[in-house]
């Protein structure tokens, strides 16, 4: 059932997205060649502990960490360890917190130093289509016009849209109804009402859009072993229209026209 939140419990759920940006932001300064994934994660609890929060992830279905690391071919639920970052990695951060009894999720991908052409690209075009995806999520429109919205972008691209993980409603808990795929017919699914709290989270793959876990039941990669992009954000649905709670850096998007006009490297 989705539970559309009071204008008291958005900004209860706006002071859990900047303290979840807050965070993400300082591990996206952290993260440089040579670095062991390991370091992001205990800096990242060390931070949410320290404003009277718990991270949403540790414990949650028995996830022993507080933030999700995924590396190159890995989609989503990859775990931190003592392996180095190395020039060229592709790295997903997704992490959450629950202050005050609401949940802040947020989640970004980034090149670590220089990285292939192909893999710029796809992570920047996951950007491209969340940015689309959250000026989709306003009153009237209907839930599967903003999974469209992330479908169409891949699609230009040919790129793979991971099915079995999907974006879901936020607030108390850290997955509410609807969930969110990215992918859909528009004009489909709930229409979209004030108080509506949505994480939208494109996961694009370099080639397949299918999936596989690994022996430790968390880590989700691609099967054929290409390399992954996850971006997500909080989305507001209000009156006056879409607003984005969590406001992590990530993807410095060039000009949409520019966006457009940007080749599928062969």
């Amino acid at each position: 059932m989705i539970q559309l939140k009071s204008p008291q419990e958005i900004q209860r759920l706006q002071e859990s997205a900047d303290l979840v940006s807050n965070v993400m932001n300082r591990m996206l300064k952290m993260a440089k060649p040579g670095l062991p994934t390991i370091e992001l994660d205990e800096m990242a609890e060390k931070t949410i502990r320290s404003y009277g929060a718990r991270p949403a992830f540790k414990g949650y279905r028995g996830f022993p960490f507080s933030v999700c690391v995924s590396v190159n071919e890995q989609v989503v639920h990859g775990f931190p360890s003592r392996k180095p970052l190395k020039e060229g990695d592709v790295l997903s951060l997704d992490v959450g917190v629950i202050y005050q009894g609401y949940v802040g999720d947020c989640a970004r991908t980034i090149g670590i130093g220089v990285v292939a052409a192909e893999a710029d690209l796809l992570i920047r075009r996951s950007y491209y289509a969340l940015q689309q995806a959250c000026k989709a999520t306003r009153i009237g429109n209907r839930l599967h016009d903003v999974s469209h919205t992330v479908e169409s972008i891949a699609a230009r691209y040919g790129y793979g849209v991971v099915r079995d993980f999907v974006g879901h409603g936020v607030g108390r808990e850290m997955h509410e109804d609807p969930q969110v795929p990215n992918f859909g017919k528009p004009g489909t699914g709930p229409r979209l009402k004030t108080g509506l709290v949505i994480a939208i989270e494109p996961m694009f793959n370099l080639g397949t859009y299918e999936v596989e876990t690994l022996d430790d039941k968390w880590t989700v990669v691609t099967k054929d072993r290409k390399i992954s992009a996850h971006v997500e954000d909080m989305v507001a649905v209000l009156p006056e229209g879409p607003k984005i709670l969590s406001s992590a850096d990530g993807m410095i998007l060039p000009p949409i026209e520019e966006m457009n006009s940007l080749a599928v490297s062969a």
